[in-house]
């Protein structure tokens, strides 16, 4: 209960500057090409930490030749009170799911839910974690020649890019969603302010044994659970590529910013490894008093699917489509390096995009804090208040376009009354052309056999 407390007292803690030094990676093969990038930001320490495994079975052994394809592995383990159960998680999840009778009969999607709770079983009956308080989301994708399996449980998301429209693969796991709050309460726990128990800030978690005490119960059924939701998606050519990020990424952006974001930076022939380390300079907040927003550990990982091509003719295909008008896509500004915490804002654009000049920047929400820029997909950018209340304080909401946009318009129309009498511009929050000098990246250690990388650490 003490070190419980203690995590609670210290959750939220920023240092006075930012870490934004990065561990990034990229590898591929003739299926997949990745780019991975990880940064601390202003907490005071990083609990993340990230798996990357092209090859799941080791070519040519007899576990490779009892699947019908090469398997790939990829995920995304957001810790918080410590580090610990995210570092256990990105270093044995997946050979813990691969181990599964399930996976071994082809049954992916059950053998990526047995794997999950036997991870948490793992690491309750591990004497070396005994004391363990931490936890850790766990969002990832198993990729077949075919097929794209993601389970996740917690907060952390998976996001298709679909000829530039986003296609979620998991949902965010909130404890006021109803079937969380069901499950909460029936084993005895309650939400108040958003938090399991006033505590947690979400509903599913690998690890956070304290929320799973009830002998009487199943794992499923516990207060909070490890048990993950599984989606499967038949990939077709018009999928392009596939996003996994934490929340220090989501809290900043929609799902349809990312996608449009990504694919900008594709269409100007970047690294992926190169667009993660963008995005997190995007999202940075500029200073720490933006209550939380860009404040939190940041990882990301961008899968690009070939689909029978090369690298070369993959980032050709996503270009012509993006010059041609095929699927939403973001101005050419965002694929410029800036700096960390130097945000695009919509006065930056000179290149005749089509924006709707009316709503053009207009602040909606509530607050004074002028916050990063949104796109929303359809040229429009808004601004955000500190906290993204307004935006994003539906789950579901997220995930879909069309409400993130009808919000806006209904709010934006509002404060116009209010600017009827007077006008002001937000302030840009980097001047266009003005590029800050970049960290250079730092490659992780990577694991011989699993093409891993992991990191440590974040608070919920």
């Amino acid at each position: 209960l003490c070190c419980r407390l203690f995590a609670s007292i210290t959750m939220g803690q920023t240092l006075s500057e930012p870490v934004v030094e990065k561990n990034s990676a990229k590898g591929e093969d003739e299926r997949l090409l990745y780019g991975v990038s990880a940064m601390q930001g202003w907490r005071i320490s990083m609990e993340d930490a990230h798996t990357t495994v092209l090859d799941l079975l080791p070519p040519g052994s007899d576990d490779a030749k009892k699947h019908e394809s090469k398997l790939s592995f990829f995920g995304v383990f957001d810790g918080h009170g410590g580090d610990k159960v995210a570092l256990f998680a990105g270093e044995n999840i997946h050979d813990i799911i691969k181990k599964q009778e399930t996976f071994k009969k082809g049954n992916y999607e059950q053998a990526l839910k047995d794997g999950f709770l036997a991870t948490d079983r793992a690491i309750l009956n591990d004497p070396k974690y005994e004391e363990e308080v931490s936890g850790c989301t766990a969002c990832v994708g198993l990729i077949s020649d075919n097929k794209i399996y993601v389970a996740n449980a917690g907060d952390s998301r998976s996001v298709l890019g679909i000829k530039g429209r986003a296609k979620p693969l998991s949902q965010d796991h909130k404890p006021q969603l109803e079937a969380e709050k069901s499950r909460i309460t029936a084993a005895g726990g309650f939400v108040d302010f958003g938090r399991v128990n006033g505590n947690l800030a979400l509903s599913r978690a690998i690890g956070d044994f304290e929320f799973k005490k009830s002998a009487e119960l199943s794992p499923e059924a516990q207060i909070v659970t490890a048990f993950p939701d599984v989606e499967t998606h038949e990939i077709s050519d018009d999928d392009e590529f596939l996003v996994i990020a934490c929340d220090g990424i989501w809290d900043c952006q929609s799902s349809q910013a990312v996608v449009e974001f990504v694919r900008r930076g594709i269409a100007a022939k970047q690294e992926l490894d190169k667009i993660c380390e963008n995005m997190m300079d995007n999202c940075l907040a500029s200073n720490s008093e933006t209550g939380g927003v860009g404040c939190d550990n940041m990882t990301m990982v961008i899968i690009g699917l070939l689909r029978g091509k090369t690298k070369e003719e993959w980032y050709e295909e996503i270009a012509r489509r993006v010059a041609a008008g095929d699927g939403p896509c973001a101005p050419p500004e965002y694929a410029e390096f800036r700096g960390p915490g130097v945000h695009h804002n919509f006065d930056d654009s000179d290149s005749g995009y089509d924006v709707d000049v009316e709503n053009k920047g207009k602040p909606f929400g509530i607050g004074g804090y002028k916050g990063r820029i949104i796109f929303l997909g359809d040229g429009t950018e808004v601004l955000t208040d500190s906290d993204d209340t307004e935006m994003f304080d539906n789950a579901e909401e997220d995930k879909d376009l069309e409400s993130q946009v009808s919000k806006a318009s209904s709010a934006t129309s509002k404060d116009g009354e209010a600017d009827n009498k007077s006008t002001t511009k937000p302030e840009q929050e980097g001047k266009a052309g003005e590029d800050k000098p970049k960290e250079e990246s730092k490659p992780a250690a990577t694991s011989e056999s699993t093409e891993s990388q992991k990191t440590g650490s974040k608070e919920k």
